[in-house]
């Protein structure tokens, strides 16, 4: 039975028995807690924890999930996928153990014409909660299973959880027994080769709080209702129909293998288990790296795009290891495009930007892989030369940080070269960069907090948005919320009313209304700013609205500052949008689209958009493209705007079905979860035409000009243009202008003829740097003479130990030592130069002639010394060792230490 059909016979069954078939979410939600989709149940969450009503009772779905935490195991059991689907059926507070055992032994053991899966029943077996006497007696009762064939087992295997806060419960799971020739018997506690699971039926029941592993965890209590949460895995179960060995004979996974062995010179199967598992890896790493990039990501140093890079270089690797020297990366996608798409059809109408994005970083990793061997070689010589079998973190940092390898990689290098790494050091190396990068943690909006306190104003029906016809709208208080608890009264004085507390202060006040016409923050558009009035008795009562934002993607909750009065739930306001800052905003938004558009019109259909922002006056769009543009694009794009700005086209905009608003074009983000029932914003007919629920001007001519300000890099294969429009693009333009004059003013020529004179004045002053470079180090070696000349002699070694003259560079050391050592001929010789950088570094490095070394000095060693005293850090090998400092202050004593060492360090 075909993996395509397993499907279909899962959900079939389902939607038979009153459950509604629900479609995958993407591998990417917007979860901090989460970098992928790790099991079926995730978008179900906040029905499972009673934050939000769940529109059905009864659902079914096929999940794609993303596991990486055993991404070493790959290729080496006979289970372990980074991808996987996960069939599910899931109950919210409607059937309980009964229901969900028996749907499960019904579906596994019908015969296969008549809708089943055809397993032999005396081949299954069944695990429970150690303390789970409901599940084995229904067990029995239900499916006829004998006691010999459920075992208990205890939390590690049979209470589940997504391994954080969250809902959580007993589990029962289902396992096939493959026979014999797979291990012993026993059952799964014997045996997870021969007895593999297929099923796992969880009990939902409680929340559970933090913890550090599948046992560590604090049960907070029970959830509102008893839910049923399932997972069949499909790879697992077309293993065992399709009678293959292992879930990478699959096929869905073995037409890579397939392809694989026609181009390597070593076959699969062939009896060498590390080719094996090289196979193996690039068959389930190519899939995953297909789905991830269909949802959106790019390859990057951080998060989701880290994972999808390290995926993407150890099929890489792999493929070389297996002899395959030409690129593979593109055919690969190829295979995967064919295996997967009657399953996943966005892999074939989305098929151009996966693959392009997939062979882009192939070559960028074929160019690096190169010379970052030949570093890990070197420094693995390096390593095993001075007697230790540790690789240093700072080597392994270099790998990382110079030629993008994973330090996974760098394990695996290291383990074939019979070396360990000293991965403490990395990670500490790794942290301190990182620091960087940790400045809007804290600003993160953490997923699964507590909502419920909004649930019933979330279930009562969506706030009513009025903002695309009018600024300000008569509403109703519909809740009253300070620091998320609900409140009946909120006043700016922070007096009290029975129990509701109010005030203005530090607190978080938050007012829901029925309707509104501010923007909640969406789609790349920020949230309007705008006031709320009382009316009638509470006239007296205003307060700024400062934030929108939504709860459920439908309730409207609006952050305020009381300024006066008092509002009280159920009170009639008035609410208004500051009419300047929606102007701008609309600016902002629709010259988004219009960039958007110039961008496909000059680059072509595979820049395809990776997110925005927008706000008054500025945009700024984040699209999926390798390599920097070129001035002449940016150009075009620019002039292309502002082509379609002039051109006044009207901004119309309607509402249609998703599917028909795909049919005609229309741009959607990429694992951005729509509606059956979407918004299009069309700009002069096929010049744009986008999903959008944002606010936009009546005509592209409202926008004002377009001033593309830059264009960089954000990530591997994501650029980033931001752009000025409007008022904020005259005044930009208006700065510009004058900065032009003032230089014009400055060099006494034209305008126009401004840039060229630059250009000769810059090189003028290179030929001149070229000079003095060449004058400074014409006087560094002369003085490299006298200091040979002068070498001090400390016990058998002479040393010239010298501060040099500032501004010299790390290479212009090197070289100076060089001549240096040469003078000093074959006597016991030690160099040590150190100086003032030019952008406060402290270069230092230090030579040794062999004479020397045979005394057991080392210039690797002598390095560090060096650098202890500046604040820096350095390495090399026993003749030549170099590093850098930021404390100049040190200069002198890092000597005065060097020489200290050359006298202790002398073998007699």
């Amino acid at each position: 039975m075909q993996t395509h059909e397993i499907r279909k016979r899962f959900l079939d069954h389902f939607v038979a028995a009153g459950h509604a078939e629900v479609p995958s979410a993407s591998v990417i939600l917007d979860d901090p807690n989460l970098l992928f989709v790790n099991a079926g149940m995730v978008q179900f969450v906040p029905y499972f924890l009673g934050q939000q009503t769940p529109p059905w009772d009864r659902a079914t779905s096929v999940q794609k999930c993303i596991r990486t935490p055993d991404i070493d195991e790959v290729g080496i059991t006979t289970r372990h996928n980074t991808f996987f689907q996960m069939a599910g059926n899931f109950s919210f507070g409607d059937y309980f153990k009964k229901g969900a055992i028996e749907f499960a032994w019904t579906l596994l053991t019908n015969p296969q014409d008549q809708g089943g899966y055809g397993f032999d029943p005396e081949r299954l077996w069944a695990t429970v909660y150690l303390d789970d006497d409901d599940a084995i007696e229904l067990w029995q009762q239900v499916a006829g299973l004998p006691l010999e064939r459920i075992q208990r087992r205890g939390m590690a295997d049979n209470y589940w959880s997504m391994g954080i806060p969250g809902p959580c419960g007993p589990s029962s799971e289902i396992y096939y027994d493959r026979g014999p020739e797979y291990g012993i018997e026993g059952g799964p506690e014997a045996n997870e080769d021969r007895y593999i699971e297929i099923w796992n039926l969880v009990f939902m029941q409680n929340e559970r709080g933090g913890g550090t592993s599948k046992e560590d965890f604090e049960i907070l209590g029970p959830l509102p209702r008893k839910n049923i949460d399932t997972g069949m895995g499909i790879e697992r179960v077309a293993c065992l129909l399709q009678g293959v060995d292992n879930v990478y004979e699959t096929d869905l996974l073995r037409p890579v293998i397939d392809l694989v062995a026609g181009i390597a010179p070593r076959g699969y199967g062939a009896g060498n288990h590390e080719d094996d598992v090289r196979y193996r890896i690039i068959a389930d790493h190519s899939r995953t790296a297909a789905i991830i990039i269909g949802d959106g990501v790019s390859p990057g140093n951080d998060g989701r795009g880290y994972v999808l890079r390290r995926l993407l270089r150890r099929v890489i690797r792999s493929a070389k290891l297996l002899g395959i020297d030409t690129p593979i990366v593109g055919d690969l996608m190829v295979t995967v495009r064919d295996a997967m798409g009657p399953s996943y059809p966005e892999l074939v109408t989305d098929f151009d930007r996966i693959s392009r994005i997939a062979v882009a970083e192939e070559t960028a990793f074929n160019r690096t892989l190169a010379s970052g061997s030949r570093l890990f070689e070197d420094a693995a010589r390096a390593t095993k030369a001075s007697g230790t079998d540790v690789l240093s973190g700072g080597d392994a940092f270099a790998l990382h940080d110079t030629y993008g390898f994973p330090i996974e990689l760098t394990l695996e290098m290291a383990a074939e070269a019979d070396l360990r790494v000293d991965e403490e050091g990395f990670r500490g190396l790794m942290a301190e960069q990182r620091q960087r990068a940790k400045a809007d943690a804290a600003a993160r909006k953490h997923a699964h907090a507590d909502l419920s306190a909004y649930r019933e104003l979330v279930d009562a029906g969506a706030t009513e948005f009025t903002g695309f016809d009018e600024l300000t709208s008569e509403a109703r208080i519909l809740g009253i919320f300070v620091d998320g608890k609900r409140v009946p009264v909120v006043a700016h004085s922070g007096g009290m009313r029975g129990s509701a507390a109010g005030g203005a202060g530090a607190e978080r006040v938050e007012l829901v209304l029925d309707r509104t016409p501010l923007y909640a923050e969406s789609g790349g558009q920020i949230a309007d700013i705008g006031s709320i009035s009382g009316t009638g008795s509470s006239v007296a009562a205003k307060a700024a609205v400062t934030d929108v934002q939504k709860i459920a993607k439908t309730l409207f909750v609006h952050r305020v500052n009381v300024e006066s009065g008092e509002f009280v739930e159920g009170d009639t306001i008035v609410a208004s949008v500051d009419p300047t800052w929606r102007h701008g905003a609309t600016q902002g938004h629709t010259g988004t689209h219009m960039v958007h558009a110039a961008l496909r019109q000059v680059l072509g259909p595979n820049a395809v958009q990776a997110g925005s922002l927008n706000r008054p006056g500025y945009l700024r769009f984040d699209f999926n493209w390798q390599g920097a543009l070129s001035d002449d694009q940016r150009e075009q794009i620019e002039v292309v705007t502002n082509e379609a700005v002039q051109a006044d086209y009207a901004v119309n905009t309607m509402y249609t079905k998703l599917e028909k608003a795909k049919a005609m074009g229309a741009m959607a983000l990429f694992g951005e979860a729509y509606p059956e029932d979407v918004r299009l914003v069309e700009i002069g007919g096929p010049f744009s035409l986008e999903l959008c629920g944002g606010t936009h001007v009546h005509n592209s001519a409202q926008i004002g000009p377009v001033t593309i300000l830059g264009e960089s890099s954000v990530g591997s294969g994501v650029r980033r243009v931001e752009a000025y429009v409007g008022l904020d693009s005259f005044k930009y333009l208006a700065k510009e202008r004058a900065l032009m004059a003032g230089l014009a003013s400055s060099l006494k020529v034209p305008s126009d003829e401004v840039p060229a004179r630059v250009a000769s004045l810059v090189e003028r002053l290179k030929v001149a740097e070229k000079e003095l470079d060449r004058a400074r180090l014409a006087n560094a070696r002369a003085a490299a003479v006298n200091a040979a000349a002068g070498a001090e002699q400390v016990g058998k070694v002479r040393l010239v130990a010298q501060r040099m003259a500032g501004g010299m560079s790390a290479a212009d050391l090197r070289s100076l030592v060089g001549d240096i050592r040469g003078k000093l001929g074959s006597d016991p010789a030690v160099v040590a130069l150190i100086a003032e950088g030019d952008d406060d570094s402290v270069p230092f490095v230090v030579a040794t002639t062999p004479a020397a070394q045979d005394l057991g000095l080392s210039a690797n060693d002598l390095v560090k010394t060096l650098g202890a005293a500046v604040n820096g850090r350095g390495g090399g090998k026993a003749d030549l060792a170099q590093g850098s400092g930021t404390g100049a202050s040190g200069i002198d004593a890092a000597l005065a230490a060097l020489r200290a060492e050359v006298a202790r360090g002398q073998r007699s």
